[in-house]
């Protein structure tokens, strides 16, 4: 998710990129993420911090690109990359396998580079980090305010598909710590319940964008919405100027832009 306020772009999480996840997993595309930045008309050196909501394979794919030599450099070369200490701290020891990047392809290159937070930390100028651990130790939702009150919280996997915002005990397979999970979900959707709320879910697919609204029972349930509520910018490049490519993994990441007022 790219978050622009003003001139200052930051940008949650670098997808798939080249990994290949596992056949048990579905089929996995990736890769276009930087093209599909083109296609927005966003150069890899203006994105100025990239934080990352946990340390998975899945999130972690374009934070390092190989040059002509083969050595290694951030994909965004003047960004900050930033990462909760919870989570880098038991994958850099190792203790974390399910989900973890490559050690020499992301985790090495990362260590020389990383800046660390914590709970509660502002990261950006007007976006909070909650640490929300379960699906992993130090597994992060930003809390992004924009004006007038409006907040989007980026869940990264807490939720993996909108039933699960209905049914919150249902877990999901690469989770570490299932009791954490619910206990972050509790935590949630306490939150995204609130008033000018919304959220973003990675793997929600074409419903990422949307608000936690209460069922007849009570209970939670997704409402998507298919434009972002906040925006203050200029609006994105339509989209026949796009190209095929950039039409094609919109669904990776980059077509989710949320321009922000200063609050």
């Amino acid at each position: 998710m790219l978050v622009e306020r003003g001139r200052h772009r930051l940008l949650i999480d670098v997808g798939l990129g080249g990994n290949v996840l596992s056949p048990a997993l579905g089929v996995s595309r990736g890769g276009a993420l930087l093209k599909t930045l083109r296609g927005l008309r966003v150069a890899p050196e203006s994105v100025g911090t990239v934080a990352f909501t946990h340390l998975h394979t899945d999130h972690t794919g374009v934070g390092f690109v190989p040059d002509r030599h083969q050595e290694l450099h951030k994909a965004f070369p003047g960004a900050d990359y930033l990462v909760a200490a919870a989570e880098w701290s038991p994958f850099w020891r190792g203790e974390i396998t399910v989900g973890a990047p490559s050690w020499d392809g992301f985790m090495v290159p990362m260590s020389r580079v990383l800046r660390q937070f914590g709970n509660g930390d502002e990261v950006w100028p007007g976006v909070t980090a909650l640490i929300t651990p379960g699906h992993s130790p130090g597994h992060t939702t930003y809390v992004v305010s924009a004006s007038r009150g409006r907040r989007i919280l980026v869940l990264g996997d807490a939720f993996h598909t909108p039933a699960q915002l209905t049914h919150p005990e249902w877990p999901s397979g690469p989770d570490v710590d299932v009791e954490g999970v619910l206990e972050a979900r509790r935590t949630l959707l306490e939150q995204l319940l609130a008033p000018r709320t919304y959220a973003f879910a990675f793997h929600f697919g074409d419903q990422a964008f949307g608000r936690a609204v209460r069922d007849a029972s009570g209970g939670g349930r997704h409402r998507p919405g298919h434009s972002c509520p906040a925006r203050s910018g200029s609006p994105d490049p339509p989209r026949s100027q796009l190209s095929s490519g950039a039409r094609r993994s919109e669904m990776e990441l980059m077509q989710y832009r949320w321009s922000v007022g200063v609050p």
